[in-house]
């Protein structure tokens, strides 16, 4: 859509320059043999023959001697006529003319301006696009549909470096939706996973959509040296961005929550399975409420060795069985008291995985309302097995809580 709403643009803007061009002739010093071919242009243009009204410009071309404001209205009539006619690259070199004689100031020259970037990009002069589409910022015209033609013919040049400075996030500006898609894309088509996937981040920063995050998860553990261990925690990213939808979902969730010692949160799991009505349904509803009374049973059987639970984690050497416990606490609803633990555990130290349990404790106090907290604990958390990739995730969906 931004070619065609630009080429109107462009068109229109070349019209109102040849309709004020008109009484110029009236108001400044015309010789007749340049004036009366430029007024019959100026009637054919409006009749839209195109042909003949280049052809009265011509004449006037042709007239000896001309002063340097009869050149000036000269280019501007041809480029208006040019630009209405099709031949963008002719028009754009006419408006360059006309715009280098100065007589132009204020909107004027920036509608000018705006008129020769769209007129560039249609003649697929991508380059001097860019560099008009500039210009009209610099100068302080504001369009934001010339932003885009900024960032599209930057795309077009395949100059993915460019296109991310142009989308730039100065100024607390926001970039357009469209501007990401396009920088993501030029990273895709340019075989550029590591700026391919920087550009999906900013889209879930600014447009956190499910697609966008689906998209991302899919990446991250597809990428080489990730772990199968962390299986659960890409399905916590799963849940709270919406991308877990089907039931073999659910059940693979809270069987990993079930084996990692984790039953209230495989209860929440379940329950929201049951709750979207994806389970509890159909032919293996026998088999979701199979699982869902193995993990009430698991969590009965936690809550009854709790105290048992604690004493051995204090007397533990290590920190590993704090973080579980407290991690446990945080899904059943006591923040306070889980973090409390978990916290403990690290500064125990003698864990076996460092960096798993502060992505965990990371995690935990961000459901636990600890959103500052938590992301400076997520952005400490390092690691090239995937755990440093997954509380980068954390962080931008922290971001935007």
């Amino acid at each position: 859509m931004i070619g065609l709403n630009l080429l109107r643009a462009g068109a229109l803007a070349a019209a109102l320059l040849l309709a004020q061009a008109a009484p110029a002739l009236a108001q400044n010093t015309v010789r007749p043999e340049v004036g009366k071919p430029l007024q019959a242009a100026d009637s054919l243009f409006k009749a839209k023959k195109y042909r003949e009204a280049l052809a009265k410009v011509a004449e006037a071309e042709a007239a000896s001697g001309k002063t340097p404001y009869e050149t000036y209205v000269i280019q501007r009539t041809r480029g208006s006529i040019a630009a209405a006619a099709g031949d963008h690259a002719s028009a754009a070199r006419d408006f360059e003319a006309v715009i280098a004689t100065g007589r132009n100031t204020g909107a004027e020259q920036l509608k000018l301006i705006q008129a020769v970037a769209g007129l560039h990009y249609h003649a697929r002069e991508y380059a001097k696009a860019a560099q008009w589409s500039a210009r009209y910022q610099k100068e302080g015209g504001n369009d934001p549909a010339m932003q885009t033609l900024l960032v599209q013919s930057h795309f077009l040049l395949n100059d993915c470096a460019a296109v991310s400075r142009a989308v730039g996030e100065g100024n607390g500006r926001k970039p357009a939706e469209q501007e990401l898609q396009m920088l993501a894309n030029c990273y895709n088509k340019q075989k550029d996973s590591t700026g391919y996937v920087a550009a999906i981040e900013r889209l879930v920063t600014f447009y956190p959509k499910k697609e966008y995050w689906t998209d991302l998860l899919n990446r991250v553990q597809k990428k080489s040296g990730f772990s199968d261990r962390l299986s659960l925690d890409v399905f916590r990213l799963k849940l709270a961005t919406g991308n877990v939808t089907t039931a073999n979902d659910y059940l693979e969730m809270a069987q990993l929550a079930i084996q990692a010692g984790y039953p209230a949160e495989a209860k929440s799991v379940v329950d929201k399975g049951y709750e979207a009505k994806v389970l509890g349904t159909g032919k293996e509803a026998e088999r979701h409420q199979r699982l869902r009374d193995l993990v009430a049973k698991r969590l009965a059987e936690a809550t009854q060795a709790r105290d048992q639970v604690e004493k051995d984690a204090q007397a533990d050497k290590g920190g590993d069985a704090l973080v579980a416990l407290g991690y446990s606490y945080v899904t059943e609803g006591a923040p306070q008291k889980g973090l409390a633990f978990m916290e403990q555990g690290i500064k125990k130290g003698g864990l076996k995985r460092p960096e798993d349990a502060k992505l965990l404790l990371g995690v935990a106090q961000l459901r636990g309302g600890a959103r500052a907290r938590g992301l400076q604990t997520l952005k400490t958390v390092g690691g090239n097995d995937g755990t440093a990739d997954l509380a980068r995730l954390w962080i931008l969906l922290g971001q935007r809580a």
